[in-house]
């Protein structure tokens, strides 16, 4: 075991902490990412202030375990969302949002100082660049005598040992030819089991003070009647750099980048006053436009269906290939946590 070579595909967080963790039991890794940057799922911007953004994944509570271990070995340190003052829900759109505090003893969020790119630069640095290519896209698995060849889609061909998965499944069976094919019931499986953060539009505004603070406002908003459905404080963790941050309803991804921009500056000036027109930046992902990331399912998929589902943990072409990432998780599927735990359990397979 300890002498095989083996193919990650996807250099998102579960991808780079199983590389991470394969690499300590001394075993050869290549991470194969097919796009220009890596992180997957965790996406930070960083703005002209040096406020940190999110456009992916960013919370985590003290119920994530794994995600909190890692944090602590690596010496990454994270902090607490800031949630103290008038919080805001809006429930139609011609009636004043109703005001309230969130209280001191409700779980608190966690968010990594300096952003959550933090841990995805820990563990390149960890792991090594050099054992990471981008902007390579998987096409081909074909097992071959005792092999497995991967080849991308300029025709590149690598040969490893072992396969592990990592990206979104059902991005996976639409995007690789197998040879010999996958079970059918897997490939349908596959196809209905939902991508995390798929359907989500997330944006932030970035501000040169933290005018809402200044107003007694937390920076918490629940809506059901406007563009942004869910917004917190985004402000770093030394308060020297401002944003709101949050997400949009996903309807809105048939309006362009400034339509939803018009409409979330003109929603949060409607709730903090004429300061909030007097933003620097406004920063956006929509995640289904991600084609690296999202592929359109074939009929309704709901929220969390067949995440960690038990057919993840079953090897296929002959024991070499492994499907693994966060949606196979079967604790705290689709979430930072989710990612951790899934790499921690294909791990103790090798």
């Amino acid at each position: 075991m300890k002498n095989e070579k083996v193919i990650l595909i996807g250099a998102g967080l579960c991808g780079l902490y199983t590389a991470f963790l394969l690499q300590k039991k001394g075993i050869e890794v290549l991470l194969l990412e097919a796009n220009t940057r890596i992180g997957g799922r965790i996406k930070t911007i960083t703005g002209t202030t040096g406020v940190t953004m999110e456009m992916g994944a960013t919370w985590f509570g003290n119920q994530h375990s794994h995600i909190l271990e890692v944090l602590r070995a690596l010496e990454i340190p994270y902090f607490k969302q800031h949630t103290q003052g008038i919080s805001l829900f809006e429930t139609m759109s011609f009636v004043p949002p109703q005001k309230f505090e969130i209280s001191d003893s409700e779980e608190p969020s966690f968010r990594i100082v300096g952003g959550t790119a933090t841990l995805i630069k820990k563990l390149i640095s960890e792991i090594g660049i050099k054992n990471i290519k981008t902007n390579t896209k998987i096409t081909l698995i074909k097992e071959e005598n005792h092999h497995l060849i991967v080849t991308d889609s300029v025709g590149n061909s690598y040969s490893a040992d072992k396969v592990i998965s990592t990206i979104p499944p059902n991005l996976l069976v639409n995007s690789v030819i197998f040879e010999p094919n996958l079970p059918e019931n897997f490939t349908q499986l596959a196809k209905k089991t939902h991508t995390w953060m798929g359907e989500s539009i997330k944006f932030a505004v970035e501000y040169k003070t933290p005018f809402w603070k200044e107003k007694k406002y937390s920076g918490t908003l629940f809506s059901q009647a406007s563009i942004i459905q869910e917004m917190y404080d985004h402000s770093t963790a030394d308060n020297f750099g401002f944003a709101l941050k949050g997400f949009l309803n996903g309807g809105t991804s048939v309006l362009s980048l400034e339509q939803r921009k018009e409409k979330v500056i003109a929603q949060l000036t409607a709730l903090f006053g004429l300061e909030a027109k007097d933003y620097i930046a406004y920063v956006e992902n929509v995640w289904r436009e991600e084609p690296l990331t999202f592929q359109p399912y074939e009929q309704l998929v709901l929220a969390h269906q067949n995440n960690g589902h038990s057919l993840y943990k079953r090897p296929f072409q002959n024991g070499k290939l492994y499907i693994s990432g966060a949606e196979t998780a079967t604790q705290n599927p689709g979430y930072m946590d989710g990612a951790i735990a899934a790499a921690k359990t294909i791990a103790l397979e090798f």
